[in-house]
């Protein structure tokens, strides 16, 4: 395995290790202090980004998007920012716009004229459809709110206080970052300061995503609230491409893995996979940072599993 995973029970670490490359370039070997893009795992923090802004009254739940965003067209009149969060705004994903270069860093006005241009899939509450750029907006609406840069507020309100130091948003450089693979081979980074801003943007350690775990299950940062509004399933997920899915709450799946209870998100950009996991019933939580499209996630959760739950 090209990666790093840690395995927890209650706050109690049973596995954690590291390997395989991280930098083709610097022969650096993956460490568990090795930070790697987590993909739409951070959509989690965008997540709580709007949930600590509507505890702060800066915004609310049931705003239109249109509040928050200019130029939104006539078909967007009735999304409001908790579709955006559940999936259910009917916005496309990104393998519907092909016009767009997940690479290649472009103007955010443009991006989001080419969402507002496309057709929805569907009438907004209608379905649940994975979109990508639902959650760009998202985070376009934490900066319209709050007056500050994504990543800024992502650092100084959720990182900080949790002392997640080791993670941050948007293109990265510097020390202990991995280097995506593909078929044995380097790809190039997705551009994630602006067209994968709020939804595939965090570089971050197996460590800081456990303190992102923990901190959230011991209400650092929010009320009981907004953390129960967090974990509890808002949309049926209908999507063998999401199966065992069952529902989906703000930015957690809720399914099961290995046939036990659980909320989870994974993620995936070009060169990298994630997974951020909670076994509710057995209090076990399972996160895995790869830094290669071609491990096998579900291999290694059960493998991970196996010794977690034999212990």
């Amino acid at each position: 395995m090209r990666g790093a995973v840690l395995g927890l029970r209650g706050d109690r670490p049973v596995i954690q290790t590291a390997g395989g490359i991280a930098d083709a370039s610097t022969g650096a070997s993956c460490t568990l202090e090795t930070r790697f893009q987590i993909a739409s795992v951070s959509k989690q923090f965008t997540a709580a980004a709007i949930l600590l802004l509507e505890e702060r009254g800066a915004l609310s739940l049931a705003d239109p998007a249109g509040r928050w965003i200019e130029g939104c067209p006539q078909t967007w009149n009735d999304i409001g920012l908790h579709h955006l969060l559940t999936h259910t705004s009917g916005l496309v994903h990104w393998k519907d716009l092909p016009e767009l270069d997940l690479t290649k860093r472009l103007d955010a006005r443009e991006e989001i004229a080419i969402f507002q241009r496309t057709p929805l899939r569907s009438a907004p509450g209608a379905a649940w459809y994975y979109s990508s750029p639902g959650y760009v907006l998202l985070a376009h609406v934490v900066e319209n709110s709050s007056g500050r840069p994504y990543r800024e507020f992502l650092a100084e309100e959720i990182f900080k206080p949790l002392e997640m130091a080791s993670t941050f948003a948007g293109n990265g450089s510097g020390v202990r970052l991995a280097a995506g693979f593909a078929h044995g081979a380097p790809v190039p980074s997705f551009e994630l300061d602006v067209v994968n801003m709020g939804t595939g943007d965090v570089w971050s350690t197996v460590g800081d995503i456990a303190r992102w775990d923990l901190g959230l299950a011991a209400n650092r940062l929010f009320s009981e609230r907004s953390r129960q509004s967090i974990l509890t399933s808002h949309a049926l997920v209908e999507d063998p491409n999401f199966a065992p899915a069952t529902g989906y709450g703000f930015a957690w799946f809720a399914g099961d893995i290995g046939g036990r209870r659980a909320l989870y998100h994974p993620g995936d950009n070009a060169g990298f996979q994630s997974l951020n996991a909670w076994l509710v019933d057995d209090d076990v939580r399972i996160i895995v940072l790869s830094n290669d499209e071609e491990t096998d996630i579900h291999l290694l959760v059960a493998e991970m599993l196996a010794v977690i739950l034999s212990g």
